[in-house]
């Protein structure tokens, strides 16, 4: 009994396999061969949101201009929902980074292949990111489930 329990109250990471010459990773993005730090490794908790954060705000500021200023009409948010998704969309397909991604030195990167993202891996990352809980559920690694989904990985671009 104290077996099982120990597994469940020992947190996520008690109940995953080690690696395969049975150690345990040294660092976040090892098992994906990414590196410890600097360009290629994956990012924290605290550049995700910033990124986000210019994104939404960018978002609101172009359905802002949409709305000609009119700060209280109620389509405000549906709006800047619109312009986040489909600017998400377009620049990840095109550049593999948003508008705040690339303030903050970040970039979507496959983890398979050293190739762009590609239209269908971003549009299914932005539907999913529309959802909000896979991006706050994380694996060890501290990718969201809309990155694991896609077979992609948010790394620092510089």
């Amino acid at each position: 009994m104290a077996r099982s329990t120990g597994s469940w109250l020992s947190g996520p990471s008690a109940a995953l396999p080690k690696g395969e010459d049975g150690t345990e990773n040294l660092y976040k993005g090892e098992r994906l061969g990414l590196p410890e730090s600097g360009r290629g490794s994956l990012v924290g908790t605290g550049r995700r949101l910033a990124a986000f954060m210019i994104d939404w705000l960018m978002g609101g500021g172009v359905a802002l201009l949409i709305l000609g200023g009119d700060a209280l009409d109620g389509r405000l948010g549906t709006i800047i929902l619109m312009v986040w998704f489909v600017v998400g969309v377009l620049t990840v397909t095109l550049f593999s980074f948003t508008p705040g991604q690339y303030c903050v030195g970040l970039q979507v990167a496959r983890v398979d292949a050293p190739v762009p993202v590609g239209i269908v891996r971003a549009l299914a990352r932005q539907v999913l990111l529309v959802f909000v809980i896979p991006a706050l559920i994380t694996d060890l690694d501290g990718r969201g489930m809309h990155d694991r989904a896609t077979g992609t990985a948010l790394v620092r671009s510089r």
